[in-house]
């Protein structure tokens, strides 16, 4: 990847994923997008490192500014030693609680009691769909933890949170909610704008530490298999991920689905629309970036990346 498609990366983040999210992550990439001196710094590092929110959550994680891309630029070129390791030794592992209320109304939906494992689960805060309060319109459901709010349209939203007796997560890297560094990381993946995401993070994370997940290191098609098997009898597997097939290089992605399919019980996916060969899609809800949730490998609505809205198309 040369530096042009490096820089059209950013423009594409700029445009269809921070504007009218974060005015500062939509100034700041399409300044980097025409800066050649950033450019030929991350021409230096692997393909999967170049990723603006990589980047962005490294610097801010190094104490970093973002609001003015000058300052941006000066950090990044003065520091880029640090920012290099970082970049090298790291993956977005965005837990966003939020995603729970696209998730919901799958869950809701299949043969009770669930017994969930989640793929790429970083510090497991996907792992409490039935722990969280969600905001659908006006319709709100569950009354404990954060709340989560998404504009749902062309479906009801579920009338009951699903029954979970079984919840365990695979990651590479897996992060610890009672452990600062790895919170200080989860914070510094949340655009500085959201305030909102924050003290979600905060209360979702309150919720993880009462009754700590079980998150295993392990890959996502050697492990899985093994993890699956602890899931007790009675139960519905339901294996489910949220933007991290991206990250998974596409022969590994192939090997993953393949195994995932033969499993018994559910397989929720929530990715971009290039990321799982789903079959022919109906046309966005608009040209920002939206995620395609499907379950067993059925396309079923469009969800922006962070959980705030759903549109039913099944």
């Amino acid at each position: 990847m040369g530096r042009v498609t490096i820089a059209s990366t950013y423009a594409e983040f700029s445009a269809r994923e921070a504007r009218g999210v974060s005015p500062t992550y939509e100034r700041l990439a399409l300044a980097i997008s025409d800066d050649p001196q950033i450019m030929e710094l991350l021409a230096t590092v692997p393909a999967p490192k170049r990723q603006p929110n990589l980047l962005l959550g490294v610097v801010r994680l190094l104490g970093g500014p973002v609001h003015d891309p000058g300052a941006f630029h000066e950090f990044t070129v003065t520091n880029w030693a640090a920012i290099e390791q970082n970049l090298l030794t790291r993956i977005t592992q965005t837990n966003e609680a939020g995603r729970c209320a696209v998730l919901l109304p799958l869950l809701s939906s299949l043969p009770q009691p669930l017994a969930l494992l989640e793929v790429g689960a970083s510090a497991g805060l996907g792992l409490y769909p039935d722990r969280y309060t969600y905001q659908y319109g006006d319709h709100r459901l569950g009354g404990t933890g954060p709340v989560l709010t998404c504009d749902l349209t062309g479906i009801d939203p579920p009338a009951t949170t699903p029954g979970i007796v079984w919840r365990a997560g695979l990651d590479l890297n897996p992060l610890d909610v009672a452990d600062d560094a790895d919170v200080a990381w989860l914070e510094a993946l949340i655009w500085p704008e959201h305030h909102h995401r924050r003290d979600r993070l905060q209360k979702a994370a309150a919720v993880a530490a009462a009754d700590p997940p079980t998150v295993i290191q392990g890959d996502l098609v050697d492990d899985l298999l093994g993890l699956a098997r602890q899931a007790p009898a009675g139960a519905t597997l339901v294996v489910f991920h949220t933007s991290v097939l991206y990250q998974v290089p596409p022969a590994r992605r192939a090997a993953f689905t393949a195994l995932v399919a033969t499993l018994p019980g559910h397989w929720i996916s929530v990715e971009a629309p290039d990321v799982l060969d789903l079959g022919p899609l109906p046309p966005a809800p608009d040209d920002t970036l939206h995620n395609v949730v499907a379950l067993d490998g059925v396309p079923k609505a469009w969800a922006r990346g962070h959980g705030q809205a759903m549109s039913w198309f099944a």
